[in-house]
């Protein structure tokens, strides 16, 4: 059996982390996969409490590579067959460890790397950089959307080593979720029936939450039956308040919501307003309990919403049509409620963890064989 060692931050709470757990579900009974990660947090304890393979070789800070030696260590005595990193931190690592290892390095490309730390100037200047010469490293690479492939061979990356491995999420297994009153309730919301419209995102300057509050006020220069849920933290967070600040009274910033579904329960549209996505776990998670997404066209959403099939995509900025496709939806509860139940019926047959495990067990097979001909 192929055993391949997965190497991730430890820190991650977001799409990387519900696709590291998605992949190693659909990777079970095909491949022997460990998970080594270099923060003890949330992650750790919820790896193990899937009951994933996984430890944690700790670091003081990112530039402690005493765990290079460790994990050198622990791929010969495991007799590993593919190292397969996700994120920056473990990019880095991955760089001074392929000296050690002679086996393929493989990484995958979970989103633009050149906007992942763009609203820190320290991190941008010194992180950035660091992670464009660790990418160079690898001998192959996985991006979660086509349009991702299309991105990394336009910036020099050689196309034949470029795998695409979509997305996939554990739709047989919804985690536990709190009723609508009781998740209101949560963040004293005073609720009389309004129709909620939620975003779940990063607060800073890719997911564009600024579009999504214009639209907001948009909206409610014509119809105040609606509340505004924002879900997420950031560094934009005072400048989104001030943007929203004359109708503070039907947008609620809550913060970094840790059960998402109870967020996706409590809401009636979702939306999605960023200028770089790849396959956005959010709009999955939000199709398995039946809610529509509206979303820019961006990455790889339009393999997923089909304009007036299973939700609707809008340009970049459009915060106009943004408000025309929430009053309309508004307007059309049939029509809601029926691309609720398209999208739903997509996704469990398209993206589910059993087919994205496949997938990624083929693409093993393929780096493999390719290795044996160079050999």
């Amino acid at each position: 059996m192929i055993k391949v060692l997965h190497l991730i931050s430890g820190g991650d709470t977001g799409g990387a982390k519900t696709h590291i757990f998605s992949l190693m579900k659909g990777l079970k009974g095909l491949v022997d996969a460990r998970i080594i990660c270099f923060i003890k947090d949330s992650f750790y304890e919820e790896a193990v409490e899937k009951g994933f393979s996984i430890k944690v070789f700790p670091q003081k800070k990112r530039s402690d590579m005493s765990v290079v030696k460790k994990l050198r260590d622990e791929i010969k005595k495991e007799n590993f067959s593919i190292i397969h990193a996700h994120g920056a931190r473990a990019n880095f690592i991955c760089m001074f460890l392929k000296k050690y290892v002679d086996i393929p390095f493989v990484t995958t490309v979970h989103s633009d790397y050149k906007l992942d730390f763009k609203d820190n100037f320290y991190k941008n200047l010194i992180f950035t950089n660091l992670n464009k010469i660790a990418l160079k490293s690898f001998d192959y690479y996985i991006t979660v959307s086509d349009s991702f492939k299309d991105m990394l061979r336009d910036r020099g990356f050689k196309k034949d080593k470029i795998f695409v491995l979509y997305n996939g999420i554990d739709n047989e297994n919804i985690p536990y979720y709190v009723s609508k009153d009781e998740f209101l309730n949560r963040y004293k919301i005073d609720y009389n029936g309004e129709f909620i419209v939620g975003i779940a995102a990063r607060l800073d300057k890719v997911k564009d939450l600024t579009t999504f509050i214009r639209g907001a006020r948009e909206v409610l220069k014509e119809n105040t039956d609606v509340i505004f849920l924002i879900a997420g933290e950031g560094e934009e967070l005072s400048h989104l308040q001030k943007e929203a600040e004359s109708f503070k009274n039907n947008i609620f910033f809550l913060g970094f919501v840790k059960d998402n579904y109870s967020f996706f329960n409590a809401i009636d549209l979702n939306v999605l307003t960023s200028i770089s996505e790849s396959f956005p776990y959010v709009i999955l998670e939000a199709s398995t309990m039946n809610l529509t997404s509206v979303a820019t066209d961006v990455g790889g959403i339009d393999k997923i919403i089909f304009d007036d099939e299973t939700g609707y995509k809008i340009k970049v900025s459009d915060y106009t049509a943004l408000k025309g496709k929430i009053l309309y939806l508004y307007n059309n509860r049939d029509k809601l409620e029926k691309l609720g139940e398209n999208i739903h019926a997509y996704v469990n047959k398209n993206f589910s963890y059993k087919s994205m495990g496949e997938t990624q067990f083929e693409i093993y097979k393929n780096i493999l064989e390719e290795e044996n001909e160079i050999n």
